[in-house]
């Protein structure tokens, strides 16, 4: 798992508010970021952020432009609330092939041809990405180009709640003065001067269960692209554990989806969820109990909440009880958790 980006993912967000006319050094300020992403000679400057900074930069930039979408058909974002309105006609797939093909209906049924995704599925590869990719502009690949491909993978290993291995990526555009970030970056073979900017990946994956509610989907779409951006896209993180806790998610002011219910949507009893989670060295208890402090970290590094809404929003009726069990989670209490990040 990764918590750190690129600070050049960031760069075309800022551009287009400044494109705008907008001035972001407030955005830049609440999200924490004490230097200018677009001025590599600046003081301070870093090659990377952290996911959450980029993140809260993203919902900024989105809630400016008055847009919901990731971004991941190009440089420019597509229309308002695009990715949102998708994600909640695809949350009630019964898997992964429904999902994408009417993911692919969707961008169709909307969109014209530069921001349709291409769907194709045989007996051994599903292929999913872009047919229409104008390199006119920019013939060689680019981050973006990446970044978008990415963000479609990371998206559909989200909605099984597990990582999706890779067999190959191709793009339309020369080979880039680095190739072998793209191949670090998809963890497979990557291709250039292709047909089509495509992702390559096991047929039977098609059939994994959606293991998301509208409820998660919510939190999802509250933080995004955070949770895309930091989980595990290792093949050996493909387990049962990885599962649970996707569908554990973050927001837990509602409380805690149930076993049962958790059972129910991956096709198993309890009982064998209970007999696998233990093969795996862990129990539910365990994996909200991780899921919890990882959202209380996240919360504590927001400014806007004080100590005593975090431990709301974490589902404690009393504070000391979040206190108390921050503590036993960390070593440390809220506020000496806060206190750290800040000198950080």
């Amino acid at each position: 798992m990764s918590d750190r980006v690129p600070t050049r993912f960031m760069r075309t967000l800022l551009r287009m508010v400044g494109d705008r006319g907008y001035d972001f050094s407030g955005i830049l300020a609440d999200a924490g970021l004490d230097f200018d992403p677009l001025d590599v000679e600046s003081p301070g400057y870093r090659a990377e952020v952290s996911a959450m900074q980029y993140s809260r930069v993203y919902q900024y930039v989105l809630s400016l432009l008055q847009d919901e979408t990731f971004g991941v058909t190009g440089s420019e974002l597509v229309a308002p609330g695009a990715f949102r309105m998708m994600c909640y006609c695809v949350i009630s797939c019964e898997n992964l092939g429904q999902a994408i093909q009417r993911t692919s209906e969707f961008y169709r049924t909307f969109f014209d041809e530069r921001s349709q995704l291409y769907a194709n599925f045989s007996e051994q590869y599903a292929r999913v990405g872009y047919r229409t990719i104008d390199r006119n502009a920019r013939p060689q690949v680019s981050v973006a180009d990446g970044y978008g491909l990415s963000l479609w993978h990371r998206f559909f290993g989200w909605l099984c709640g597990r990582p999706i291995e890779l067999k190959r990526v191709d793009f339309t555009g020369k080979a880039p003065a680095n190739p072998e970030k793209y191949e670090a970056l998809f963890r497979c073979p990557v291709y250039f001067d292709q047909g089509m900017d495509l992702l390559y990946f096991d047929s039977t994956c098609l059939a994994r269960p959606i293991v998301h509610t509208q409820y998660s989907l919510e939190e999802f779409l509250r933080t995004a692209p955070y949770q895309m951006l930091i989980m595990d896209n290792a093949p050996d993180g493909n387990n049962l554990s990885a599962q649970v806790k996707a569908m554990i998610g973050h927001d837990f002011s509602e409380g805690f989806p149930g076993f049962e219910m958790i059972s129910s949507a991956l096709n198993m009893s309890a009982p064998t969820l209970r007999r696998r989670l233990k093969r795996e060295g862990t129990t539910f208890q365990q994996l909200k109990d991780d899921a919890r402090c990882e959202a209380a970290k996240l919360c504590l590094n927001r400014r806007d909440l004080s100590i005593n809404d975090i431990a709301l929003q974490m589902g404690f009726t009393d504070p000391s009880a979040f206190h108390r069990s921050f503590k036993k989670w960390t070593g440390q209490t809220p506020g000496q958790f806060r206190a750290g990040l800040r000198r950080e």
